[in-house]
C-alpha cells in the first residue's frame, strides 16, 4: 500500500450504558465505520485514505468523532449520511467540511 494521504480515525470506544460520559460506539460508529469503508470504495479513495477505529478521541458528548489527518480536523457528530460530504469536500476537494467541524469550545 502506498503511503496514504489522508488518516481517518473514527471514535468507536464503547462504554456501559448509562456512563457519564456516553460513548461514540453508543451513537453509531460502528455503523459509520462500515459506511466509511464502502464509500472511500465508491470513491476509489481506499490506497489514498488510511481508515482506523480507535479509542476515545475526546469530547465524548460530541460523538460520533471522527478525526481527520493531515490537519487534526475534529467533525462531531457525524452520522453515515454525513460521510460523502466529508468524502467529497476534504477528501477530494481539500477544504474541511464545516458543517461538523467541532469548535474548540468542544474540547473544555
Amino acid at each position: 500500500m502506498a503511503k496514504p494521504e489522508y488518516h481517518i480515525f473514527v471514535c468507536a470506544q464503547q462504554r456501559p450504558d448509562g456512563h457519564p460520559r456516553g460513548s461514540c460506539g453508543a451513537k453509531g460508529a460502528g455503523n459509520l465505520l462500515q459506511h466509511f469503508s464502502e464509500r472511500l470504495v465508491a470513491h476509489n479513495l481506499f490506497n489514498k485514505v488510511s481508515l482506523v477505529a480507535t479509542g476515545c478521541l475526546g469530547p465524548c458528548r460530541a460523538g460520533a468523532n471522527v478525526l481527520v489527518y493531515p490537519g487534526g480536523v475534529l467533525y462531531m457528530d457525524i452520522k453515515p449520511e454525513d460521510v460523502d460530504s466529508i468524502i467529497s469536500q476534504h477528501l477530494v476537494a481539500g477544504d474541511p467540511w464545516a458543517d461538523k467541524i467541532a469548535p474548540d469550545e468542544v474540547w473544555q
